[in-house]
């Protein structure tokens, strides 16, 4: 009889389902753990959108809050009321992470906006994320489960 050399149909089969097996286990963690990741990203860009509406509030109080686009700046920036250079640009174009972002201002008393409400929602519900974050003047992160609207009646994060 004659000596083969390598591995037989059933054998690499074998070894085909067990990485198949293998991967089926371990994709959803990876999902979940994504996921985390860009939940965390949110809220931590949340925050930042709060530093620097409240920044850019201080340095141009006739104007007060303003929109997410306007606290971002062309690199290198240069600071304006048209330019605030207080947030990347990646960010003030209101996608990261795989998240969407909007800051809005409220309504101008006088001439000067008072209040804000920013948000940020999956862009993808349950395949980005399943928390959507918002804030507003008081500095308070909210969050809502399940759905893609948060308001300052919704769980505060801690």
């Amino acid at each position: 009889m004659k000596k083969q050399k390598g591995f037989s149909l059933i054998e690499l089969l074998i070894v085909v389902a067990i990485i198949l097996i293998i991967a089926a286990i371990a994709i959803p963690n990876l999902m979940r753990a994504r996921m985390s990741a860009n939940e965390s990203s949110a809220a931590g860009s949340i925050r930042t959108i709060n530093t620097g509406e409240v920044s850019y509030a201080a340095a141009y109080p006739s104007i007060g809050f303003t929109a997410l686009s306007i606290l971002g700046g062309a690199t290198p920036c240069t600071p304006s009321t048209s330019s605030g250079c207080f947030i990347d640009n990646v960010l003030a174009g209101g996608s990261k992470e795989g998240y969407t972002f909007s800051a809005t201002p409220g309504t101008a008393v006088n001439g000067v906006n008072m209040t804000y409400t920013s948000l940020g929602y999956p862009s993808s519900l349950n395949q980005t994320g399943t928390r959507s974050f918002c804030s507003d003047q008081t500095g308070v992160i909210f969050y809502n489960v399940n759905a893609q609207t948060c308001t300052n009646t919704n769980s505060v994060l801690q």
